[in-house]
């Protein structure tokens, strides 16, 4: 089978972080690494090299021409939001669109996206600063402002910068599985999955040492051992210091509370659970920590704004194969 064709579309003062984002996901061949392979292209819209708004000048390969064929084309920003961007971009995403290509503005791209007409009468995410002014240039859109990113099947928008790289994982785990989604994000240090509808959580990771104190082998066993109960002062205990200079250090250090740090480990442990096992409800609760199928529903809906019976539809093995359109 032929890699998926992804082409990025690059343009005269385009941002060469946003442009980036695109190309760590999708411009990467980590096939001896096990991930997979796509067909990456930048394609500009005007002729000659590109001039970036960091003073960066980039040779860009390809012009709109070659979306020709492109499974996924992805506006990565945008300029001058009161001016239609140009004809011939919005024709090539016109015609991308019907060919049955996914179109995917990030970030500000949403506006160029918003310009072709395919998002008329749909829900549509951008940039949080902007959702007034995009809801302003098009009223028919159902602008939502505290998304992270909104897949309509054959067109996907998303808010600010982190906000695109969990948008464009998002498009790996629907078109390549979630295990691959994983693995990809590993190999690229970002959190493994952030549903759309969330809001804006990172998780924090714990720095590594080559050897780790008390205090670090503490959240290790606790990560090892969700399933248990563990309060604050158990693990306080178990890195050897007091409550109240255990609590000062886990907030410096993570940056968030331990009761909260927690519930975020066991959240994570039942999306896998969930993702690659079929084990009931009931069983992903105690597993995870959470004691019964009712808490956990709880700790879903305020974590990921989901329930775990839809998060398995959506993300289990059986559901891998799931191509997004």
């Amino acid at each position: 089978m032929a890699d998926p064709i992804v082409a990025a579309i690059a343009f005269d003062g385009i941002s060469p972080f946003h442009l980036s984002l695109p190309c760590l996901v999708f411009g990467e061949d980590r096939a001896a690494l096990g991930l997979p392979r796509f067909d990456f292209r930048i394609c500009a819209i005007e002729g000659g090299p590109i001039h970036t708004e960091a003073g960066l000048t980039i040779s860009v390969p390809h012009e709109l021409s070659a979306l020709d064929g492109a499974d996924i084309v992805i506006v990565p920003s945008w300029k001058n939001l009161e001016v239609p961007p140009p004809a011939a971009l919005i024709e090539a995403l016109r015609c991308a669109h019907r060919r049955g290509a996914m179109i995917v503005g990030l970030c500000l791209g949403t506006f160029a996206v918003a310009a072709t007409g395919l998002l008329s009468g749909r829900r549509a995410a951008t940039h949080w600063a902007y959702t007034d002014q995009l809801q302003a240039l098009y009223p028919d859109i159902l602008v939502e402002p505290e998304v992270l990113y909104i897949d309509n099947g054959d067109v996907v928008t998303s808010a600010g910068v982190a906000a695109g790289l969990d948008c464009c994982l998002h498009i790996v785990r629907a078109r390549c599985g979630a295990e691959a989604a994983l693995r990809l994000a590993r190999q690229i240090v970002l959190s493994p999955h952030r549903q759309g509808g969330q809001a804006q959580f990172i998780e924090r990771p714990i720095a590594k040492t080559g050897n780790p104190d008390r205090f670090t082998q503490a959240l290790d066993a606790v990560r090892k051992t969700l399933g248990e109960t563990h309060s604050l002062d158990s693990v306080a205990g178990l890195a050897g210091l007091t409550r109240r200079t255990f609590t000062r250090r886990f907030q410096k250090s993570i940056g968030t509370s331990f009761g909260d740090w927690l519930i975020d480990q066991r959240v994570a442990l039942a999306q896998r659970l969930l993702e690659a096992t079929e084990k009931s409800m009931d069983m992903v609760a105690f597993e995870a920590g959470f004691g019964s199928a009712t808490s956990l529903r709880q700790h879903f809906a305020a974590r990921l704004r989901t329930s775990p019976a839809q998060y398995r539809r959506e993300f289990s093995k059986n559901a891998q194969d799931r191509v997004v359109r």
